[in-house]
């Protein structure tokens, strides 16, 4: 249903503790193109499909560039990664989807926690590179824990502040606020403490946010409905007790994903007719529907499938 590509694991390196990074190299030439921000689904071969934020550069078509870190809670994916996973491997990959995109601005304040650098890696380099005044403030529990912490002092020296927080305590973000020019946008991904506490000092208007996990959300009791599947002419019932996706699923849909939350866009479908119950973490717009998490308001749904 949506485009993929086929990589090779050029290198697997181990980018900080419990944190591996992998350069996938194009099998069949120059990879799609993507911005900062922008993250890639990995359909890994034990049948899971896992998404990373791109956190190489853009310029180079030739391969892209992940991190992982080693989830001691792992469903399967993170762990597969590290204990299995072989130079030369081909991996299949989709097409990069952007929901963290970097808007233009005069001034950039970059916060990362742990493997939140990631997608910030690319933005940093891109605001450095347009000549815009450009801070990075990266936490993590110990210096051994963070990636790529020594190649942003290499690359950027002073306008990087790495924070070890068991020794230096939490980065205070109020005075950072402080600091900020009028029109300033702040990018933000951590953990759910970090995000917390960013979106409780910033102003809303200027604080761009990933989440690893969806906030926590109560909506009314969920009621069945009916996908129209328009270019099949099919009509899925969709139960109560049954999400969209898997409905679709069943009845012989194969639509992908990944995270099942509503944070990573690997499922979005096109609505057609009807009123989406929108319940994910993205924003999808009215003529667009993350199926994993999000329902109808209306009794029927046709979707373009």
């Amino acid at each position: 249903m949506h485009p993929t590509q086929q990589t090779t694991i050029e290198r697997i390196e181990r980018a900080a503790e419990d944190v591996v990074a992998l350069t996938l190299r194009g099998a069949a030439g120059p990879l799609a193109p993507w911005e900062p921000g922008a993250h890639i689904d990995l359909n890994l071969p034990n049948w899971l499909i896992r998404q990373y934020s791109l956190c190489g550069d853009p310029a180079d078509r030739d391969a892209y560039r992940v991190a992982v870190r080693l989830d001691p809670l792992s469903r399967g994916g993170s762990e597969y990664i590290h204990r299995f996973l072989r130079q030369g491997r081909t991996l299949t990959v989709s097409q990069p989807r952007n929901n963290f995109p970097l808007a233009p601005a005069p001034e950039y304040l970059f916060l990362a926690g742990g493997i939140g650098i990631t997608p910030l890696l690319p933005m940093l380099r891109a605001a450095t590179a347009a000549g815009r005044p450009a801070s990075l403030v990266y936490a993590g529990a110990t210096a051994e824990t963070m990636p790529f912490a020594d190649e942003l002092r290499s690359e950027y020296g002073d306008r990087v502040r790495i924070v070890a927080t068991k020794q230096q305590g939490r980065p205070d973000l109020a005075a950072l606020a402080a600091a900020l020019g009028p029109d300033a946008l702040v990018y933000c991904c951590g953990p759910a403490s970090m995000l917390a506490e960013a979106e409780a000092t910033f102003p809303a208007d200027r604080l761009h946010a990933e989440r690893f996990q969806p906030v926590a959300k109560e909506y009314g009791p969920a009621t069945p409905f009916e996908a129209v599947c328009a270019r099949s002419g099919r009509t899925v019932p969709v139960p109560a007790d049954e999400t969209l996706l898997d409905a679709l699923n069943h009845a012989g849909y194969p639509v992908p994903s990944g995270c099942r939350e509503g944070v990573c866009g690997s499922c979005e479908l096109t609505v057609l007719d009807g009123d989406p119950d929108h319940r994910d973490d993205i924003g999808a717009p009215t003529d667009r529907i993350f199926p994993c998490v999000s329902r109808s308001h209306s009794d029927r749904l046709t979707l373009n499938l």
